[in-house]
């Protein structure tokens, strides 16, 4: 499983309402919550994603509350993984349940710039920036965990 797009970029304790803020907690349509999206931190953002980008954070990402519709507006708008210094412990959870790939790894987080053409190779866990030549290391799921992913979450990995 392998993952490769162009960076959107954010800083430290990125939090669930601004990943998708609670005033589009009203639907349950996925699209419908990736178009609001990272709106009230980049108002861009919808209109500059595409399917596979990548999006880098810092520390305690995805923090704040327990919603599951933050890792749905984030896959669901084409993000192919998350990396980040750390998660949040339930934001973690729910991108596993939902099948949203993530990463924690300090030096990507710390050297990636937006803007930044990079591959993540998810069975090695290597992350490879070829805007600036390097290559950082995060530890990789297990292969259980990367089935989930692959399949499209814990639903629809224990329907099969």
């Amino acid at each position: 499983m392998n993952a490769h797009g162009i960076v959107h970029k954010y800083g430290d304790n990125v939090d669930t309402d601004v990943i998708i803020p609670a005033r589009y907690l009203n639907t349950a349509n996925h699209k419908e919550l990736a178009s609001h999206c990272m709106e009230d931190i980049d108002k861009e953002f919808v209109t500059k994603v595409k399917a596979g980008d990548i999006m880098v954070g810092g520390a305690n990402f995805g923090c704040g509350s327990s919603r599951e519709h933050a890792p749905i507006a984030i896959k669901e708008s084409g993000i192919s993984v998350v990396i980040a210094k750390t998660f949040a412990r339930i934001f973690y959870r729910n991108a596993i349940n939902i099948g949203l790939a993530i990463l924690e790894c300090d030096e990507a987080s710390e050297k990636i710039s937006a803007g930044d053409d990079v591959s993540v190779d998810f069975d090695t866990g290597v992350i490879t920036n070829h805007t600036k030549n390097e290559t950082y290391k995060a530890q990789p799921f297990p292969e259980f965990i990367q089935q989930i992913i692959r399949k499209g979450g814990l639903l629809k990995s224990i329907a099969e």
